[in-house]
């Protein structure tokens, strides 16, 4: 079958000087091809292939052993390891750019721009961080990281910034990256209210790819879909929330790509997993550009908090709380009862109406939007259920439960940003990203959070100010001591400086731990830690098996008649109408079959809807350990800046690593390593500590995610 990355044929050289030559449209040379054995480090072969790449005057040489792939455009950068071949549309484009491009400093950075109709003016931070983006990219750094706590504009600052690239031809592709459909909603809004000339779409599962300028897309779908795409396809790639740990599959799908990386996060230097800092090529603990909370707070861009005294808290001193994962339903059944529940809204219900006038004089009706973050779905529809006995006069809308198992949660979430009522929205995890809603004044934590990225998300939804309301502040009303662990409060904000505190401990500092840091929010926290999947508005709790065998048994069942599953089954795309009308229809009683829950019940945090109808329909290939281990190595070895012999050598350490599920350093003392010396070689390459620190990083980010 075809190599999609080749969609045309390459004419073998002349004379035995180089491998294959790639010609352009119109026939001339657009790069050279060096292939070398296996055994041959294939940077090696740079000198053998440039004096024919200048001959024929073609621009770029690739250089291949068929394990590694390098990329040379020799005119302005050394060769660097890519993860496929780029197509003939690909290098026609890096051309054109090459010759239309203009210095940044030839396109100003905008005092002022209009977004939805209202003229907005860039805030002094923002055009820092467009400076620092211009001098590093000048300097010729490929990876950049921007720290910005939620609600200081990322995403407008982001999307300025790339609209100067293009148009100082920097850049003609660009793909943006989320991890949350809401956040992909608001991207793609974004570039087409500030970015309206440019062509954007939201590639989403199982919709065909178009060729549009931007492209907006959550990492999980990328996953499965990366290969696609041409290794040159982008000129540019934003990862949006990026404190996430760039390791196995979603390294992959990042590193596929070669073009300049932007991540974006508002998670705090000291809780940004090291291997994201590796990544972006920034010192640990040291984003390229970071705007601290504290400093938002102070000059008035963000609305400061503070927290609801006087209230019942729920754990007590010296409680067992401290499990490294626990059981969600079973924590909901040790601390919260009917009275308990009743008495949490109960109390917060009275503050707010007692307060609201405080936090936002202007605020009218009372007492204002809130969230409630609840332990579980079943948590989450009590605790809306007695907020709703406090208002009956609101016939059950005055406080509404958002989870991924309600009706068109996206159409609900519309109406509690923008209708006077629900009043309040009740969740789990649903609400901690990916959601804007400046007048919220009140953030009520009926949950345990342990997770300072966690926490200071769930914090972040009250930050954006409301001036027309008057917001001045807002309230968090904490029934579960988190703000005690974090050593949280008005005048010490915590904001990942400092690390948190044990509820009941001596208060001493202590270090945050791996899982902290890797912690990517309830969801993953929990998804190998329970044996069943919570469904539906009441969070009815079903075996993980027997869910996966009602999913299989419905789609397979389905499959024959129902239009848009057989399109699927017959492998071709749908639009975008109907992988949404799809998903409306399977979100219905009685398993509420939807991405999140299909997640659970697989353990799988990167598939998607349609993955999973495939899974069912018996279509899709489950990749072996060996091609899993394959991918997440290349990936883990772009992002390293290596010598020809040093990526050699660890090609070697991970064929045995494959074999053997990891790598020990009493490994390299064994055969068949020791009969390479890979001790004394490895010894020569790295320097024995840093040997023993690969050896470590290789099991923490390639062979443990295979596990």
């Amino acid at each position: 079958m075809a190599d999609p990355a080749w969609p045309y044929e390459a004419r073998p050289a002349k004379g035995g000087r180089a491998d294959y030559v790639l010609y352009d449209q119109q026939g001339n040379p657009l790069a050279v091809i060096e292939a070398k054995k296996t055994a041959i480090q294939p940077y090696t072969a740079k000198q053998q292939a440039l004096p024919y790449a200048r001959q024929l005057g073609a621009p770029f040489i690739f250089l291949t052993n068929g394990e590694l792939i390098y990329f040379w455009d020799y005119q302005n950068d050394d060769a660097r390891i890519v993860n496929a071949f780029f197509s003939r549309q690909d290098l026609e484009r890096l051309l054109y750019l090459r010759r239309e491009r203009k210095p940044l400093a030839t396109v100003p950075i905008p005092e002022h721009f209009v977004s939805n109709g209202r003229a907005c003016t860039l805030r002094p931070y923002q055009r820092e961080a467009m400076r620092a983006l211009d001098h590093a990219i000048e300097l010729g750094k490929r990876r950049f990281l921007i720290e910005l706590p939620t609600g200081t504009g990322k995403t407008a600052l982001i999307v300025l910034y790339l609209k100067r690239l293009i148009e100082a031809g920097h850049a003609m592709r660009v793909l943006f990256l989320v991890d949350r459909e809401q956040l992909a909603m608001q991207a793609l809004a974004a570039f087409q209210d500030l970015a309206p000339h440019y062509s954007s779409y939201w590639l989403r599962p199982g919709t065909e790819r178009e060729e549009k300028q931007i492209t907006v897309c959550l990492l999980q779908t990328m996953i499965s879909r990366y290969e696609e795409f041409t290794s040159g396809y982008f000129d540019v790639v934003v990862m949006d929330e990026s404190h996430r740990s760039i390791y196995g599959n979603w390294q992959t799908a990042l590193t596929h790509f070669d073009a300049l990386h932007i991540g974006l996060t508002a998670t705090p230097a000291a809780y940004i997993d090291r291997n994201t800092y590796r990544f972006y090529g920034c010192e640990t603990n040291k984003p390229d550009f970071s705007y601290p909370i504290q400093q938002a707070f102070e000059e008035g861009y963000l609305v400061p908090y503070t927290f609801a005294t006087g209230i019942t808290r729920l754990i007590a001193e010296g409680a067992e709380d401290e499990e490294e994962h626990y059981d969600p339903a079973a924590f909901e059944r040790k601390w919260t009862n009917e009275d308990t529940n009743r008495l949490m809204m109960q109390e917060f219900d009275r503050l707010a109406w007692e307060n609201y006038k405080n936090l936002a004089p202007d605020q009218d009706p009372g007492p204002g939007k809130a969230v409630v973050f609840a332990i579980t779905k079943h948590h989450a529809a009590r605790l809306a259920r007695y907020l709703n006995e406090l208002h009956p006069e609101h016939r059950g809308r005055y406080a509404e439960v958002i989870t991924s198992d309600v009706q068109d949660a996206g159409e609900l979430i519309r109406r509690f940003q923008q209708e006077t009522y629900p009043m309040v929205a009740v969740s789990v995890d649903m609400l901690t990203t990916g959601f804007d809603l400046p007048e919220l004044l009140h953030l009520v934590l009926c949950r345990r959070v342990r997770s300072p990225i966690l926490y200071q998300q769930m914090r972040g939804r009250g930050t954006r100010r409301a001036d027309h309301i008057g917001k001045r502040r807002f309230v968090i009303y904490d029934f579960f001591g988190n703000k005690e662990y974090f050593g949280d409060s008005d005048a010490d904000v915590f904001s990942g400086a400092a690390t948190g505190r044990a509820p009941g401990g001596s208060g001493s500092d202590r270090a945050p731990t791996e899982r902290e840091l890797a912690e990517l929010g309830l969801e993953d926290e929990w998804l190998r830690a329970v044996s069943y999947v919570e469904v539906g508005p009441e969070g009815e709790r079903i075996d993980k098996r027997a869910y996966r065998s009602y999913w299989e048994d419905a789609v397979r069942a389905a499959a024959g008649t129902d239009p848009i599953l057989r399109k699927i089954r017959d492998g071709q795309p749908l639009s975008a109408e109907e992988e949404q009308e799809l998903a409306r229809r399977l979100n219905t009683p009685d398993y509420y079959f939807n991405q999140d829950n299909l997640r659970r019940a697989y353990d799988n945090t990167t598939g998607d809807l349609i993955d999973f109808v495939r899974v069912a329909l018996g279509q899709a290939r489950v990749k072996s350990r060996e091609e899993i281990l394959t991918e997440n190595f290349q990936a883990w070895l772009v992002t390293k800046n290596l010598t020809p012999e040093q990526a050699q050598y660890l090609t070697l350490l991970k064929n045995r690593g494959i074999v053997k599920g990891g790598i020990r350093v009493h490994d390299l003392f064994e055969p068949p390593l020791s009969i390479l010396d890979a001790a004394g070689v490895g010894v020569e390459l790295f320097g024995e500590v840093e040997l023993k620190r690969i050896i470590q990083e290789l099991n923490e980010s390639v062979f443990q995610e295979a596990a």
